[in-house]
């Protein structure tokens, strides 16, 4: 009887423990960034409308990301994210219409250790769970990202 307590114990652990590397490789554990408007504006951009990411760009970093920024070496807890809005033509001015997407990185070397130490999400319109990367991060965004090695796997770097 102890014997097969034991083993069912064995079997739980070692089942949850699988489970969480499962989660942890997947977009699912990259957290919605609350409150990442407050943080650093790093830059914006605007792509035409030829273009799928057509629209207005933001991309802002919480204070860990922003000394990988200055250091060339993004520390686990760094957070980047790219916010992309429509444009409005409206008597002759362009304002900013609906939220299309964000897309988050979220650095943790040991949960994303195959793509780069990050993890990556979009995260559609406004919505807090709406996510449109998941299981496939390597193939929706670390293959592209893989080619910026040198730069810690971002494009982006701050303008002061």
């Amino acid at each position: 009887m102890i014997t097969l307590l034991k083993l069912s114990l064995v079997a739980g652990t070692i089942f949850l423990y699988l489970s969480t590397l499962v989660v942890a490789q997947s977009g699912e554990s990259v957290p919605y960034p609350e409150g990442y408007r407050l943080w650093t504006h790093v830059k914006s951009g605007i792509v035409g409308p030829d273009r799928p990411a057509h629209g207005l760009h933001h991309i802002y970093a919480n204070p860990k990301a922003m000394d990988g920024f200055r250091k060339g070496h993004f520390e686990n807890g760094s957070v980047i994210v790219f916010d992309l809005l429509d444009l409005d033509m409206k008597t002759g001015a362009t304002v900013i219409g609906d939220r299309r997407l964000i897309d988050v990185m979220h650095k943790d070397d040991k949960q994303f250790s195959k793509t780069g130490g990050w993890g990556f999400e979009e995260f559609r319109g406004d919505s807090r769970t709406q996510r449109d990367v998941g299981e496939n991060a390597t193939a929706k965004c670390f293959n592209c990202h893989a080619g910026q090695k040198e730069r810690g796997f971002v494009f982006s770097s701050f303008r002061e």
